[in-house]
């Protein structure tokens, strides 16, 4: 016997995981990662001036100052795969090449330097103030972009940066607030963007989740009439039709059915999760059909392992169940034979058949008021995604069909 425990319910084969929009935090990584390859790639290609330039600058202050600019380019780079103090580090290079231009003159001997040849900061001034956009806001970035250019073109102009001449450093200064402008313009661009699709998937997921809650209330609200209809009323009107012990017997077993679905609907929880095997479905409803007043010829096919969600498993007994409680109350006592028959649909799919050879109706003019049908089988089965269609006319007996999943471009219909 399947075990009645919830189990998981198995993948759908060929589905596929919907790819992740960008966000702020995946677009911080990416900006991190590339500002960290670009600075390691520019100090890798000026390590050379600046090994070249060591005999003009104080050994000292020149071990302190190349230790700590290519140290803390490593440190960006290591923060940037590790995904931990991104900021930290870039905010150290910007604030350790910012120290190397403030600190530049007394590290030079007057008069040491040439003027054609640039000091090997200048080719790192744009990795600094990318690591600046990356680090700090825009408007503490676009003052860092404005006052290192300028800060390095008064270290040119000194006799301390070789007296280099005006146009060229001027030249100097505009290119570098141009490159770093654009670096900053184009993070700040994609910041936002991503901003907006995280505040757009914020609202998505907001509305998606008052649908989900409204949904829930709908199905809920359904459950609890076809709870209310399937067992009180159908327990009230079998105990106000009894005029002999076997009917008072039967009623007294609605009457008992309706205070375990009330208390099992009190308890359940509000989302249930994993799944029912279809075979535990057949062993309930060839239980209760023991317990009706009139018997039903029930035929179960091999199900397999067929697995169905807690609330397709449990609206498909309590449909059958009602059709079943349909039948023994409208179709006729004499000469009718009843029948009720399970078998598999598809991969995961299960079909439930409830047929008698009674007096028959015609569906249509069912009154609104009458809950039997449209709430207990066929809201309820749409509200656990499948569907419920009954064939009947006067004389002919009818014929219920239950389907979890409801099929493809096909409604409930009676």
């Amino acid at each position: 016997m399947a075990p009645e425990r919830p189990v998981a319910l198995p993948p759908q084969p060929g589905q596929k995981h919907p790819r992740r929009p960008i966000s702020v935090a995946s677009l911080e990584v990416v900006i991190a990662r590339a500002v960290a390859l670009f600075g390691i790639l520019f100090g890798a290609q000026t390590l050379p001036a600046a090994l070249g330039q060591r005999a003009l600058i104080d050994p000292v202050w020149w071990t302190v100052m190349v230790v700590a600019f290519y140290g803390a380019l490593l440190a960006s780079g290591v923060a940037s795969i590790l995904r931990k103090g991104t900021r930290l580090a870039n905010a150290a290079i910007a604030v350790v090449f910012l120290l190397s231009l403030v600190f530049w003159i007394p590290g030079v001997a007057e008069g040491g330097w040439s003027a054609v040849e640039r000091p090997w900061v200048w080719f790192m001034v744009t990795v600094a103030t990318a690591a600046a956009a990356v680090a700090f806001t825009v408007w503490a970035a676009a003052i860092y972009l404005l006052v290192t250019p300028m800060l390095y073109g008064i270290l040119r102009l000194s006799v301390f940066g070789g007296s280099a001449d005006p146009t060229i450093t001027a030249l100097d200064v505009i290119y570098s607030v141009l490159l770093g402008g654009a670096v900053l313009a184009i993070i700040t661009m994609l910041r936002s963007a991503a901003a907006s699709v995280d505040a757009a998937q914020s609202t998505a997921l907001s509305r998606y989740l008052d649908a989900v809650g409204e949904h829930a209330r709908e199905v809920e609200r359904v459950q609890v009439d076809a709870i209310v209809h399937d067992t009180v009323l159908s327990a009230f009107l079998s105990a106000g039709r009894a005029e002999t012990d076997e009917h008072r017997q039967q009623a007294t077993s609605l009457a008992k059915t309706a205070i375990v679905h009330l208390k099992a609907a009190e308890l359940a929880p509000p989302d249930e999760r994993g799944g029912v095997y279809a075979q535990v479905v057949a062993r309930r409803i060839t239980e209760t059909q023991a317990r009706m007043g009139q018997p039903f010829h029930i035929e179960i096919d091999d199900l397999g392992d067929t697995v169905l969600p807690v609330l397709a498993a449990e609206s498909l007994y309590s449909a059958t169940r009602q059709a079943m409680v349909n039948s023994i109350q409208h179709a006729g006592a004499e000469g009718v034979s009843r029948w009720v028959t399970m078998r598999r649909r598809g991969l995961a799919g299960v079909r439930i058949e409830v047929g008698d050879t009674g007096v028959g109706f015609v569906v249509e003019e069912i009154p609104s008021e009458r809950l039997g049908v449209r709430v207990s089988i066929i809201d309820r089965m749409h509200g656990a995604g499948g569907e419920a269609r009954i064939e009947s006319a006067r004389g002919e007996g009818t014929l219920v069909f239950i389907d979890w999943p409801a099929e493809t471009g096909e409604g409930s219909s009676a």
